[in-house]
Parts: C-alpha cells; structure tokens; sequence
C-alpha cells in the first residue's frame, strides 16, 4: 500500500525534488547570498526528512478509506452500503455517494427484472393451463376412437406434445420450489410405474418393453418433483432405445441405508467424453444430433431439481452398451436438514 501511495503521488515528489534543486541552484549562483555548504547539506536533509514524515503521515491517512474498501469488498454483505467507511477527502466522499447511487440502481434493476420474470411465468403458467385444455379435449377423442388403428399415431404424438408443454410448465415453476415442496413417506416404484404408464402408448408404438426389479422401498421425498426428474430420465431412455429394446427400473438399499433406483436401457450409449457434460444446459451429445430429437434441457432440469430436493443423480454408460441413470435418495433428505436448521 506504501509503495502504491507512493506511485500515485510521484508528481508530487517530483516537484518537491525539482523545487529543492531550483533553490541550491539559486543559493549557489547568487553572491548575495551566503551559505556554508555544510549548512546546505544540513538544510536539504532537513527538508527531505520533513518532506518524508509528511509523506508517511498523509500515506497514514490516505490510505485509510482504501484499505477499508478492500476489506469490505473481500467480505461483501447484502447490506454492504451501510458499512461503506467514513469519508474524509472529498473524493471519498464522491466515491462513497457513487456506491450508494450504483447500489440504488442495481437494486431497482434487479426489482424491474424479478417483475418481468414473474409477470413472464405467470403468463408461460397460464397459456400452458390454456393449452392443456383443447389436449384433454384431443386426449378424449383418442380414447373414444381406440378402434381406429390411426388413433394409435395420433396418441404417440399427443404424448409429445403433453410431455413438452408439462416440462414447460414445471420450468415455469422451478424459481418457487421452495415454496412448492413438500416432503412425504412414498414408495419409489409406485411413482415410477405412474410415469410408465404416462409413456404407454409411446412405449407400444416402439415395442418397448419395461421392467421392475427389486421389492418396493419407501423414500421421503417431494412427490410431484421427484416423479418429474423420473419423467425426465425415462423420456431419455424410450427416445434412445432402439424398436423392440427393454428398459429395466430396479431398486436397492445400499449398506449406508440409502435407497437407489437404477433405470437402464439399451441405446447406443454415452461416449466418456460427453459423459461429464450430459447435465449441462443445452448439451445435446452425438446421439441428439443424430437423431435430432433433443433439446438439451431434459438431464439438466432433472439435476437441476434432484439437486434441490436433495437427490443424487449419477450415470453409466458407454457406446453401443446403453444407459444406467441412478438416483440416490439418502437416509435424510438434504433439502429437509438444511431446512430444519435454518
């Protein structure tokens, strides 16, 4: 900080410098004027030693209000304007009403954001409510002409569009989680099967079959949120699962008490290099670009959730030997400590 100050005030030394010489040069061309040249040394140390004390002093001084900020910066609260230190110059006192003007206006930024973010969600919610109403009333058509073999097409692409329109609908919510969790004593199979049998029909037009293994297991999780990061993983798994393919759900206990189901199929697999990126958004690997069938927002919503709500997404795979997504509910829910401690 001592050599900053010092660098910052090099003009000032500088000039102290010249000034002294200009005067000895005048001392010693002017003959009216008689000084010894011991005393001439006498009185440049003095005026250098006084020059350096008052360096030291206004350095002491100076320096103050920045090294306050500094700390304050590598400490930031939210409420960080109350703690500005106290100006003693007046550009510390201009620096320190800039902070307050930025502050303000980021803070009125960030409420003009979270309005149109909120007004954006609430209208994403309410055309999705609108839309899901001509898709019951296409839904009910369906079912009252099963006979016809073209329903069956009909229905699988009814699906699709049931299954993007819902996802929206869960992104639209996924900034209020918090406020729309809910913990309950549930059993892991039953919620999967549930979502099984939303997938029926697209499982039936690709000859897909589905397997449980392993005895039903209770886990203590949200319901509704877990059932969506299963919608998500077995979407994945029918989509890339080849015509007349298996897709086995199995559950066990692992010796800590954690509880994990393991959903596996048989498509062509994850290169290790794209294996660290599936969850990433927007990442769609070789197998969605083949297929043009991905938008990349499937996996990272399901980690996006299941890091939320407490579960542990992890995953297997290589090519051409198919998929293994696990999802690992501990023994206590990590969402619910980290509630109850707060």
């Amino acid at each position: 900080m001592l050599f900053r100050y010092l660098y910052d005030r090099k003009s000032w030394i500088v000039f102290f410098l010249l000034s002294l010489l200009f005067v000895d040069l005048l001392i010693w061309i002017d003959n009216g004027i008689s000084i010894r040249g011991d005393s001439m040394l006498y009185l440049n140390m003095l005026l250098i030693l006084a020059m350096v004390t008052f360096l030291g002093w206004r350095c002491r001084k100076e320096t103050k209000y920045p090294r306050a900020l500094t700390e304050l910066a590598e400490e930031i609260q939210e409420d960080w304007v109350e703690t500005l230190p106290s100006a003693y110059l007046y550009q510390e006192e201009a620096t320190n009403e800039l902070l307050r003007a930025v502050d303000h206006w980021y803070w009125h930024k960030i409420s003009n954001s979270n309005a149109a973010r909120s007004m954006e969600q609430d209208y994403i919610a309410a055309w999705v409510h609108e839309v899901k109403t001509p898709l019951t009333a296409v839904k009910l058509t369906i079912d009252a002409n099963r006979d016809n073999p073209a329903m069956r097409k009909i229905e699988s692409e009814w699906l699709r569009i049931h299954l993007l329109i819902d996802q929206q609908l869960y992104i639209s919510r996924l900034p209020s989680l918090e406020a729309d969790y809910m913990l309950e004593q549930t059993g892991i199979q039953r919620l999967a099967a549930q979502e099984v049998r939303e997938l029926t029909s697209w499982c039936v037009e690709k000859n897909i079959a589905v397997e449980f293994e392993g005895e039903e297991t209770l886990v203590r999780t949200d319901r509704k949120w877990c059932r969506f990061i299963i919608r998500q993983i077995l979407t994945n798994a029918v989509k890339y699962s080849p015509e007349g393919g298996m897709i086995c759900l199995s559950t066990t206990v692992t010796p800590d008490g954690h509880v994990r189901m393991t959903i596996r199929d048989e498509g062509p697999g994850i290169a290790a290099h794209e294996l660290p990126r599936i969850f990433d958004k927007g990442f769609t690997g070789g197998n969605g670009r083949l297929h043009n069938a991905a938008t990349g927002l499937g996996l990272y919503l399901a980690q996006t959730v299941a890091v939320k709500i407490g579960i542990s997404l992890t995953v297997q795979s290589e090519p051409n030997t198919g998929t293994t997504m696990q999802m690992t509910f501990t023994v206590i829910n990590a969402f619910e400590s980290v509630r109850t401690s707060i």
